[in-house]
């Protein structure tokens, strides 16, 4: 098919995207016979988004034709739904038959009226009550739900797995799918297909060995269990996977930790019958700590294929053996068919953090290729005869500090990218900033130092990058100030939509990147949108809520948006919509820093506390060097709770605020919740010495 062709918009573009879409409702319906029927029905000609990715092949593409490059100027908000109460929202929603479903921030999961916005039911599973010190172990923030069998799934912050009744909101039941003693947790939206939902979960960077479990839809049994990393001799004994992947680690790893976890990336194939995991970091991070001797450290950020019905091992891709940057093949696994050296394929495709954008044979696990999507230091190129990188001198950091790109957020991190078919384009969330790693046996997480780097155009800053699988190479992009930005949707109306940092929500041309439409959603976005079809007129409905790991990136990412300061929203957008969002607070990048002028700092105790503010991760939710992005927690600077020492030491150990993510810390001593306030208190004074704090209003919220 010729580039005209491909990008053609009108009648082709629309006969070609219902055409698709009626193919791949008949392949489930063909090759999944029961309980498949109902999702073959419910995706329809697009009318209904079922899945986190609309169908299983996560493409984030729906055929829907009636918003379209002609009729965009025309979109407008149908009707705007506040989420009091939430923080950052991640979340695609799903819509099914005239009702979206989704999560919050803390796996609060709702049930809307499509046509009105009203909320039809609300169920919190109470994470933060159930058990307040795993907070400490995640951010705030879930990524959605899953639908079948007029079942609702959650995984919530504190481990389990939830079915609730799709018209009630009632609890079907609700099973623990982790380890009460380890150092795991839910943030990632569950699968289901057929009656079978699965489930992961994080913990990767504190050393936790990674699995996914499959659970009955109808009564949560555990089906199947697939680790990704190997246990103890014992516990590989007799599994000849396990066995296999432990000869490629050394030392008594079980005993310091391995990583691996799978906490957003796993897709199903209804054509092979497999599900394919996209395996997560290692932990410690350091390789000269958990595997001494060497070895390639499987299943560590790699593609694995199992059975869909038995879990057991099929294949696997490993993009980084010995991984040592936290890097990660947790972003979205799609599946298509295209065209490569004159053959047709069953491929996958994905744009995992460390900067290559690979497509395999889905049914052997064969790599067809790979290429940088952009700034790429760490290795030259992918060997494609074996499939390894060829990597750059001392890139594991054992001959001292290295700078590498992409860092541990990647040139890509989990917000969905999106294929779509017509015009043969992924549209990738890119973004762009190095790091620099040495080694400090004081450090925390296994004696690794990791510091930003910013000194190279297009560092700290993002893009819309449209990515040719075939070609393997970039056919146009669109520019961002800032990098951390949100999920994508295409349609076939020749639409790419995608929120972004600024608070704008974008609509531009497939084809060529022009912008065609913008609205003002007076928040950042983080979250992917999706399109749906009810009484014959097209809908677009994104989640606004700025944050999830904005806070890693705070000392040199474009802030603005303050704790608690706009409401978090549901929008929701049709063809003539004229509803209005009422006025909020503005972006505002000043310091409001509380100081008690009378009290002395203590320069050895603020020391202290600065390394303790690091190894008890307060940065992840308060920012690196007390610089909050305002989501998922507020700037301390600024806290009036931090401005007394009793009640900062009371408030940590307390959980008073765990519903809302905060952990709690019984077990922090008087000296320790002593220093971090000295930190927090030296901050606060140097911004306002320097000029930085312009006054006291709006602080003190927290």
């Amino acid at each position: 098919m010729g580039m005209e062709k491909k990008f053609a918009v009108g009648t082709f573009a629309i006969g070609a995207a219902l055409l698709v879409s009626a193919i791949g409702a008949m392949q489930y319906h063909r090759t999944n016979q029961g309980a498949e029927i109902t999702f073959s029905a419910l995706l329809g000609n697009g009318d209904n988004w079922p899945s986190g990715g609309r169908d299983y092949s996560e493409q984030h593409f729906s055929p829907l034709t009636q918003i379209n490059v002609d009729t965009i100027s025309k979109l407008g908000l149908a009707w705007s739904l506040d989420l009091e109460g939430e923080n950052s929202l991640a979340a695609t929603p799903l819509a099914i038959d005239g009702v979206l479903y989704f999560s919050g921030s803390t796996a609060t999961v709702y049930a809307v009226d499509a046509l009105s916005g009203k909320i039809l039911w609300k169920f919190d599973p109470e994470s933060g009550r159930m058990d307040p010190e795993r907070m400490r172990y995640t951010l705030p923030v879930n990524r959605g739900v899953s639908f079948a069998n007029g079942k609702v799934f959650v995984g919530t912050l504190d481990g389990r797995l939830i079915a609730l009744d799709a018209k009630t909101g009632r609890v079907n039941w609700d099973v623990l799918t982790i380890d009460k003693s380890s150092k795991r947790a839910i943030t990632g939206a569950p699968r289901a297909y057929g009656n079978k939902v699965l489930i992961g979960n994080g913990g990767g960077d504190f050393g936790e060995r990674g699995y996914i479990t499959a659970y009955d839809t109808e009564t949560g049994k555990q089906l199947w269990r697939f680790f990704v990393t190997p246990g103890s001799p014992e516990e590989n004994a007799g599994d000849p996977v396990m066995e296999m992947a432990a000869k490629t680690w050394t030392g008594e790893y079980w005993k310091t930790g391995t990583g691996g976890t799978i906490w957003n990336a796993f897709t199903y194939d209804p054509e092979l019958d497999r599900v394919y995991l996209g395996t997560g970091n290692s932990g410690p991070y350091n390789p000269a700590v958990r595997s001494p001797g060497g070895g390639d450290n499987l299943f560590l950020v790699s593609i694995v294929a199992v059975d869909a019905k038995t879990g057991k091992y099929i294949w696997h891709y490993q993009m980084n053996p010995r991984e040592a940057w936290d890097y990660k093949a947790t972003a979205n696994i799609q599946l298509a068919e295209l065209e490569i050296e004159g053959k047709r394929r069953k491929i996958l495709m994905q744009a995992p953090t460390n900067g290559f954008f690979y497509v395999l044979d889905r049914e052997t696990g064969k790599l067809l290729s790979a290429e940088k999507i952009g700034k790429v230091t760490w290795a030259e190129r992918i060997d494609l005869n074996t499939g390894r990188p060829v990597e750059a001198p001392n890139i594991r950091y054992e001959n001292g500090p290295v700078t590498v790109y992409p860092g541990p957020w990647g040139a890509h991190n989990w917000q969905p990218m999106s294929y779509n078919p017509v015009t043969g384009l992924v549209y990738i969330p890119y973004m762009q900033v190095g790091t620099r790693f040495w080694t400090d046996k004081d450090a925390p997480l296994g004696g690794l130092m990791i510091e930003p780097v910013i000194d190279g155009e297009g560092d700290g800053k993002g893009k819309l990058l449209a990515w040719d699988p075939v070609a393997q190479k970039a056919r146009w992009s669109v520019d961002y100030d800032s990098m951390w930005n949100g999920g994508m949707l295409s349609t076939g109306g020749n639409l790419v939509f995608q929120g972004i940092n600024d608070g704008t929500f974008n609509a531009f041309d497939a084809a060529n990147g022009k912008k065609l439409w913008s609205f003002d959603a007076k928040l950042g976005i983080i979250a992917a949108p999706i399109s749906y079809s009810v009484k014959g007129t097209q809908y677009v409905s994104i989640l606004v809520g700025f944050g999830g790991a904005t806070q890693m990136q705070s000392s040199f990412m474009k802030g603005g948006w303050k704790y608690n300061a706009q409401p978090r929203r549901l929008l929701t957008f049709k063809l003539g919509g004229a509803a209005k969002l009422p006025a909020t607070a503005p972006r505002d990048t000043a310091v409001y820093a509380l100081d008690d002028s009378k009290l002395a700092i203590d320069a050895a105790a603020a020391k202290r506390g600065e390394g303790l503010y690091g190894a008890r991760t307060c940065m992840s939710c308060h920012g690196i060097g007390l610089k909050s992005m305002g989501s998922p927690g507020p700037d301390l600077r600024e806290s009036g709770i931090a401005l007394d020492r009793k009640a900062f030491t009371e408030f940590l150990r307390s959980g008073a605020m765990a519903s809302k993510g905060m952990p709690a810390f019984p077990e922090i001593t008087d000296r320790d919740a002593g220093d971090i306030y000295m930190y927090i208190r030296s901050g606060a004074r140097d911004a306002v010495n320097r000029h930085e704090s312009k006054d006291t209003k709006g602080a003190g919220k927290f």
